[in-house]
């Protein structure tokens, strides 16, 4: 008898060891790829976040400014990339974990974004660690996870305010910080942004495709819906200069990303 998949990403979403979470995340991706866990599973499985004891969370104005020019500087924003890719992977495990009822297709887009998460985690915790620090040696905030349990209650919200939202302002983010580094002469880090950043348009862009799917199925109009759930929820709005390419590469249209920079 196949397991439960929502059992199987329930364990790896509340595991606190970072290691733990890792291997994990790799045994449900390669059980999902193997077809060795049941998607259909009624049975009610509790959800926790499972998060190491560091690094400490603060709220995120408390995080101070990370400046490139050092090698502290470089460490401590590093480290709030590298909590951002922590983040996610729980974000995507809780995606797939939470709603229940929808297509195959979904568990499978958002498994494999919770795959790709872990390797961008390991990816710059290397490099941190290189620069003679580990994941928790800096506080970090937790604006991310707030969002998701605001969202819990219904996967076209959650879609909209988590990929859509807010892994769309890293779009924005990232170039203006690859610059900063480039310019302190750390291409390593910069390069590795590149790999974040390719993959990270496929993401928001999956967010966005099963935001319209959800929104075509109830009857709403989703740029409509997206600017209202922006204001319902007092949302952070989009970066700016957005990064209108990767933007548009991930779904977005020319008219939303106008219209999103006339919200109040």
């Amino acid at each position: 008898m196949s397991r439960s998949l929502f059992a199987a990403l329930a364990e790896a979403l509340a595991a606190q060891e970072i290691g733990q979470k890792l291997a994990l995340t790799a045994t449900v991706t390669a059980d999902w790829q193997a077809g060795g866990l049941d998607w259909r599973d009624p049975t009610p499985v509790p959800l926790v976040c499972g998060i190491p004891e560091r690094p400490q969370l603060v709220p995120p104005k408390s995080v101070p400014q990370r400046s490139p020019t050092t090698v502290d500087g470089r460490a401590r924003l590093l480290h709030a990339i590298v909590h951002i890719e922590f983040s996610a992977i729980n974000l995507a495990l809780d995606h797939a974990a939470r709603f229940r009822g929808m297509p195959r297709q979904y568990y499978t887009d958002w498994i494999g974004v919770a795959a790709e998460e872990a390797h961008h985690f390991t990816l710059l915790r290397q490099r941190l660690q290189a620069l003679g620090h580990d994941y928790g040696d800096f506080p970090a905030h937790a604006g991310l996870w707030e969002m998701a349990e605001r969202t819990a209650h219904d996967v076209l919200e959650r879609m909209a305010l988590v990929p859509r939202l807010l892994e769309a302002r890293g779009l924005d983010a990232t170039p203006p910080i690859q610059k900063r580094l480039e310019q302190a002469g750390d291409h390593e880090s910069a390069r590795i942004l590149d790999i974040i950043l390719r993959d990270e348009i496929g993401h928001v862009g999956l967010g966005d495709r099963w935001f319209r799917a959800l929104c075509e199925t109830r009857g709403l109009e989703p740029e409509q819906t997206f600017r209202q759930l922006l204001k319902q929820h007092k949302a952070p709005r989009p970066i700016t200069p957005m990064n209108e390419s990767a933007r548009l590469a991930a779904g977005f249209s020319r008219a939303e990303l106008a219209a999103l920079l006339e919200i109040e």
